[in-house]
């Protein structure tokens, strides 16, 4: 089984990095012939308009190449190892892809509004949020419906603790907080796939360790995905993600959590996108209160760290280097409990 296991997880990481890496030589001359180029924002730092116009929408390339590694290993090794790959895998990774392609195709419509119909701001806020509503109680009425909705949930160093009733609204606006929070972290070249890649190695570990394998081949190709974008995303990018594939990434980081009934695993595994996302919380609460002051130069957090005088390459290993002790945490309290 071992054995069968760890070829799984080589085919979803070389497919996904191959087909992503491969599909951008055609996905990019696309949208520079669409014109869909990514436009700065006024409020934005003003060193990134040289990025004025770099294509964006890139994040169908990783789409892609999830999809098809996943698939391709489903329908590969289903036949050797039905136990592993049965019915209740299958749908608890239809899951993960159903809130991962629902948060995904929400930014796709924001990108286009943005580039097609030449509106900065892309999608109302209004409507971005009555369809991330729609997307997070639909997973989170599969996830009961696949008896993988529970309100006990594993604190560290508390234990299990039953939140009852509270849970839901906590796990309702938590994933919309979450899939919006790793929106935001894509805001350097390179960042968000950096910090991707070095968060599914978390959720590949703790997966294994917990004998979810579907979450473990779900969680390689993510990763394989995304070293395969950043032969095109890395700095100086060639093309950017957008949100369609930043808040694809956040259904992905976000769902593999909730599959394998520990939420808590976010708090690890997901520690740079909760950062970056509570320094623009905190920022405006702050601004408000004291009406016009602020704590940190520039939020997100890491636009702060390029005020400093920081270069993106540099950022990107910094924020990696934190997302790699959020995943040793994670895969340590995992083995600890």
């Amino acid at each position: 089984m071992d054995m069968i296991v760890s070829w799984m997880l080589v085919a979803a990481a070389i497919a996904a990095f191959s087909v992503t890496a491969v599909s951008g030589c055609l996905l990019i001359p696309a949208l520079h012939r669409l014109h869909f180029g990514q436009t700065i924002r006024e409020s934005g730092p003003t060193w990134h308009n040289k990025k004025q116009g770099t294509p964006t929408m890139g994040g169908l390339c990783f789409i892609l190449g999830i999809l098809v590694a996943v698939g391709l290993v489903y329908l590969s090794f289903r036949r050797y190892e039905p136990e592993l790959l049965g019915a209740r895998s299958v749908h608890a990774a239809l899951l993960v892809l159903f809130l991962a392609l629902g948060s995904g195709l929400i930014g796709f419509l924001d990108d286009f509004v943005k580039v097609a119909m030449h509106r900065n701001l892309g999608l109302l806020a209004w409507q971005k949020l009555i369809m991330q509503f729609l997307v997070t109680a639909g997973f989170l009425l599969g996830l009961y419906n696949q008896g993988l909705l529970t309100t006990v949930i594993m604190l560290p160093g508390a234990g299990a603790v039953d939140l009852g009733l509270v849970y839901y609204p906590i796990a309702f606006f938590g994933i919309i907080f979450l899939v919006n929070a790793v929106n935001l972290t894509d805001g350097l070249d390179g960042l968000c796939s950096c910090v991707t890649f070095v968060s599914m190695l978390g959720y590949l570990l703790a997966a294994s360790m917990l004998a979810y394998y579907h979450v473990s081949v779900l969680a390689t190709a993510t990763a394989g995905a995304c070293a395969g974008f950043l032969v095109w995303n890395f700095y100086p990018a060639k093309v950017f993600m957008g949100d369609t594939g930043s808040m694809f990434l956040g259904g992905m980081v976000t769902a593999l959590a909730f599959v394998m009934c520990r939420p808590e695993l976010v708090l690890f595994f997901g520690i740079v996108y909760i950062w970056d996302a509570m320094t623009v919380v905190i920022q405006r609460i702050y601004f408000k209160a004291t009406h016009g002051k602020r704590i940190f130069r520039m939020t997100p957090i890491h636009h702060a760290f390029e005020m400093r005088g920081w270069r993106e390459v540099k950022i990107d290993a910094f924020f990696s280097l934190i997302a790699l002790a959020g995943a040793v945490l994670g895969v340590l309290y995992i083995y600890l409990s």
